[in-house]
């Protein structure tokens, strides 16, 4: 691979959180339906059924625009992209091809490495969704559920150049989108699918590959790994004086490989035409400016903010996964400071390693208050760090207070000098002891890990072990 650049745009299906479909009234949430049970006779495409644009969808897609670094048109038009599929009923699906809302704009990517790369973006548009197949054998099942559910597509230039940077590009968009409150963000349920378009060419070259597209990826790992996967497949291809064919390939997990599944049509086979049924999108600049304005605080401005914490890159990803976390963390650090602030910020970004089973976001507390008290009983040793944690997991699942958690539970350390002398002197008197004793005086200072440690042990874990040690180093 070291031969070739790899050039990669990215086109990603962002799917709207309104609470009915773009042109009818019908349930726009299908998961845990049975099939073909939120669908209106307007996504049945019967005769005679007009289609009414849900203002929501507009109002997302102006919020999705900010979020992009990107403009709003004043004027945006609807047309129709033909082409013949099972789970289409009307023949055509309504999309906007030469007008849409969203033109230009950006993102700053973050990357593993604390560098940065912008992607620009050529331009979003609306449109609907088609419904979904599901093969057996022989026959295959349609279910309309998820036809004319609101999309945004998000079109990206060819500015991304790795398997890392496609898959951190994902992961930024997916913050983005979440914390404006464009969509619910539910990778599973497919809120947010990535269609990958791949090319590689000589080193140097001032030209670019045939591209493959890579079509419906709902993993951030996915993405990294087919891309790493189609690049190497495409170098093989040319190394052996083979032409690299420009088709649609879909990943298949399990296999870890691209697999071929029709050949790519151009823009003019799907006879675009502009959607008779459907008036202009005309919006002013006061409602946009209005909308844009009720955005809460996206990524790249927590970011900002939570410089002074100098928190690792992983933490402040972990923080991002959740928006109440980063909620919650920039509360504490806005009323109670830094210090308690990146506190709360590391208890945060471990207390759910890969693959746990995450609370509901929606019970947890977000009064930054407890927080802050918990990290303050831990600076001031009130609490073992290990209980802290402890403490912690307990808050998020309930309303107690940290204090009140730390004394039913017994965690509270003693940091009392004349409670502690006695457990002190009495270990050190103790004949077990004086191997580690000896191995101090003679300069093994880790020997007095053991006296800390049976210190703890006699107390129960409430002596505050600082304080055992300066203890201990005052008596010998």
């Amino acid at each position: 691979m070291e031969k070739y650049d790899i050039t990669i745009g990215i086109e990603c299906h962002v799917q709207l959180a309104t609470v009915t479909k773009l042109f009818s009234r019908a349930d726009n949430d299908a998961r845990d339906k049975d099939p073909n049970s939120v669908v209106s006779s307007i996504d049945f495409a019967l005769p005679g059924m007009l289609p009414v644009l849900n203002k929501e969808a507009v109002v997302l897609a102006v919020k999705a625009a900010r979020a992009l670094n990107a403009e709003v048109a004043h004027e945006s038009r609807f047309d129709r992209k033909h082409y013949f599929y099972p789970d289409l009923p009307k023949g055509y699906q309504t999309t906007q091809m030469y007008q849409p809302i969203i033109v230009g704009g950006f993102v700053d990517v973050p990357l593993e490495d604390g560098a940065t790369t912008k992607v620009r973006i050529h331009h979003a548009h609306l449109e609907e969704d088609a419904g979904k197949l599901t093969h057996h054998g022989e026959y295959s099942l349609v279910d309309l559920n998820r036809a004319g559910t609101p999309l945004i597509e998000i079109v990206s230039l060819p500015d991304i150049h790795s398997a890392t940077e496609a898959k951190a590009y994902a992961a930024e968009l997916h913050r983005l989108m979440v914390f404006a409150g464009v969509t619910n963000g539910d990778l599973y349920h497919g809120n947010m699918r990535f269609d990958v378009n791949v090319s590689i060419a000589p080193v140097g070259s001032d030209t670019l590959g045939t591209r493959t597209e890579i079509k419906n990826l709902n993993s951030f790992r996915s993405i990294e790994r087919a891309v790493e996967y189609e690049a190497k497949r495409q170098a093989e291809l040319i190394e052996k004086g083979e032409k690299i064919i420009q088709e649609t390939r879909g990943w298949d997990d399990a296999k870890q490989k691209t697999l071929s599944q029709r050949s790519k049509e151009e823009a003019q086979d799907y006879r675009y035409m502009p959607d008779p049924d459907i008036p202009p999108v005309v919006l002013s600049q006061g409602f946009i400016d209005e909308v844009q304005g009720s955005i809460p605080t996206l990524p790249p401005e927590y970011r900002a903010k939570w410089q002074s914490l100098n928190l690792d890159i992983s933490v402040v990803d972990a923080l991002l996964d959740e928006k109440v976390f980063a909620h919650i963390v920039t509360g504490v650090q806005e009323n109670y400071g830094d210090e308690k602030a990146r506190r709360v910020a590391h208890w945060f970004s471990s207390a759910f390693p890969a693959g746990d089973e995450r609370p509901d976001s929606s019970v947890i507390g977000t009064d930054p208050e407890p927080y802050a008290e918990l990290a303050k009983m831990a600076a001031n040793s009130e609490i073992s760090s290990t209980s802290a944690k402890e403490i912690f997991a307990i808050m998020l699942t309930s309303d107690k207070q940290p204090r009140a958690i730390a004394e039913e539970k017994n965690l509270l350390q003693i940091s009392d000098e004349g409670a502690v002398i006695a457990v002190v002197e009495q270990v050190m008197a103790d004949p077990a002891s004086q191997k580690a004793l000896d191995d101090i005086r003679a300069g093994n200072d880790k020997a007095i890990g053991y006296l800390v440690g049976q210190i703890m042990k006699l107390s129960k874990g409430q002596a505050n072990p600082a304080l055992a040690q300066k203890l201990i180093r005052e008596r010998l």
